[in-house]
């Protein structure tokens, strides 16, 4: 492609990045006022200083360069010319479809990985300091306390994203619907029922969860489309990019508050998810990641659908494997006519039933 786009959440990464992959390329970065300025006022006179291409810090800052890029895009035959990061997808992706559709690739950059901080070293076998900590780049490389730094972050995002996207007045309210949000980490999307907790309409509701999508901040799983059961539920689960912020939000400080905290199953469920997404990105793919449940209750936590092969996979925050953790993935078979699946576990066995299931480790498993 001619352009490339890396997007993600804010202090993912990816400057760091693309400065690294792109040593000799000039960096621009878009925050700066007066470069933002020049940008915007003499777009031409801006693209001309880089013949040769550059890499263009949060992009979404100036919407208007985006039709002048085009032609400079399209007068060049060489590939990746323009490197451009955002870490907001809507601002970005509305530029970009308007302008540069057919012409740039995108890439999504989300925070460390289990396997990326374990091939460094620095990444804890004690499940709760990861959920506490999260992935976020700043606290492993400055060292900085996850909460101090989560809750910096919170209030940047309110004050610089959550007003550029859309001019909240009352930023209070909004916060408060970002921590009811993440207490139904794991649960169904039930709107309306936000709506009364927050006291806004649905309407409203829909439009800030579209602004927590869009700014990563949010990921919506979606229910599988295959109809195994006329009865499945249709909305989607609600899980965070990082549960690092979850716990942050939620006043979780440190690991031990973590061990007796009822958010804890779904905080580990919700890291599961998040690891697999970041497995499908850093390999360039889009996510291919389900769930599935009926209105009885009977419930798959992720559906891997691989060109129609269907792979169920069971979640369990405990250390222990008892029979519970196999009845979700035997309904699943048996509905199915099929037969295999997987548990990904927070203890550290790794095992092969004879139905063919495996049982993995969270920090043994690959993504």
């Amino acid at each position: 492609m001619k352009a490339v786009a890396v997007i993600g959440p804010r202090q993912s990464g990816k400057t760091t990045l693309t400065k690294n992959v792109f040593p000799n390329k000039p960096y621009v970065s878009l925050e700066n006022p007066d470069t933002r300025l020049f940008a915007n006022d003499d777009p031409r006179g801006f693209l001309s200083q880089f013949p040769n291409g550059a890499i263009l810090d949060e992009a979404q800052r100036t919407p208007n360069l985006f039709s002048y890029l085009q032609q400079a895009l399209d007068e060049s035959s060489t590939p990746g010319k323009f490197i451009i990061t955002g870490s907001n997808n809507f601002l970005l992706q509305e530029s970009i479809v308007q302008s540069l559709a057919g012409r740039i690739g995108y890439i999504k950059l989300l925070p460390f990985s289990v396997s990326e901080l374990k091939s460094v070293n620095i990444i804890s076998n004690d499940i709760n300091v990861f959920l506490v900590k999260g992935g976020y780049p700043p606290i492993y490389d400055q060292n900085i306390p996850p909460f101090k730094w989560h809750q910096n972050y919170i209030n940047t995002y309110l004050e610089k994203d959550v007003r550029q996207i859309k001019n909240i007045t009352n930023l209070s309210l909004f916060e408060r619907f970002l921590r009811l949000c993440a207490g139904r980490v794991g649960q169904l999307l039930n709107m309306n029922s936000l709506g009364i907790e927050v006291g806004v309409d649905g309407k409203t509701i829909a439009s800030w969860i579209g602004i927590l999508e869009s700014s990563f901040v949010i990921y919506l799983l979606k229910p599988h489309h295959q109809n195994f059961n006329k009865r499945i539920v249709k909305m989607p689960k609600l899980y965070f990019y990082d549960t690092g912020l979850v716990a942050a939000l939620l006043g979780i400080q440190s690991e031990i508050q973590l061990d007796t905290h009822p958010v804890k199953g779904s905080l580990f469920e919700n890291m599961i998810v998040v690891e697999m997404l970041k497995s499908r990105f850093n390999l360039g793919l889009s996510d291919n990641i389900f769930f599935w449940r009926d209105n009885v209750g009977n419930e798959i936590d992720i559906l891997i659908d691989d060109a129609g092969q269907l792979t169920p996979i069971e979640i369990k925050a405990g250390k222990t494997i008892n029979n519970d953790y196999f009845k979700g993935i035997t309904f699943w078979n048996k509905l199915t006519n099929s037969t295999g699946g997987q548990i990904i576990y927070a203890g550290s066995e790794k095992q092969l039933r004879s139905n063919n299931i495996t049982i993995s480790s969270w920090n043994n498993t690959d993504f």
